[in-house]
């Protein structure tokens, strides 16, 4: 049931988003300058974040948005997961910069953050490490939600999910 919600809800914010932007179709212009909108959804793919292990990309980029699909705490280079929860957390907040940053957006465009763990008892120590990743980059902090699940794929402790938004700073 957890996971259902959370999909749930995840499908129901990009439906949203969608038709609320199709009302409005501004172009955008991408990271490599190709005009976009958001009818026109572009794969965000990078070297610098783990392959998706199954029938879904690494994100999704709306024009004003960009989706991340759930990053687990895989090491891009290596292949490898740590053990220590502490480590699992920054490899996949690692994993989740390097894909919105893949969008052309910054790790500090992040509005909306879903955290997904297998022990609510290592609230604590991701906190922590949560933390201390946006403080180093100077980013504020999102919305979150952090939710305990019965597993996760590879038998990982931690998976994040992200929302940004492409906006028209000064």
């Amino acid at each position: 049931m957890k996971k259902f919600l959370s999909i749930t809800i995840t499908l129901a914010i990009a439906s949203m988003s969608q038709f609320s932007f199709a009302n409005n179709l501004t172009q955008i212009k991408h990271h490599d300058n190709k005009a976009l909108t958001t009818m026109d959804p572009q794969v965000i793919h990078t070297d610098k974040a783990p392959a998706a292990i199954g029938p879904y990309v690494q994100g999704v980029d709306l024009g004003s948005m960009v989706l991340t699909s759930g990053q687990i705490p895989i090491n891009p280079i290596t292949g490898e997961v740590p053990v220590d929860v502490e480590k699992q957390a920054y490899q996949s907040l690692e994993n989740v910069k390097a894909i919105v940053e893949g969008s052309g957006l910054k790790f500090s465009d992040i509005v909306k953050m879903t955290i997904f763990v297998k022990d609510m008892n290592d609230f604590e120590a991701i906190n922590k490490v949560y933390g201390k990743f946006f403080d180093t980059l100077n980013a504020s902090y999102p919305a979150r939600s952090f939710i305990e699940v019965s597993r996760l794929p590879k038998d990982v402790k931690i998976e994040i999910e992200a929302i940004a938004v492409r906006s028209k700073r000064t």
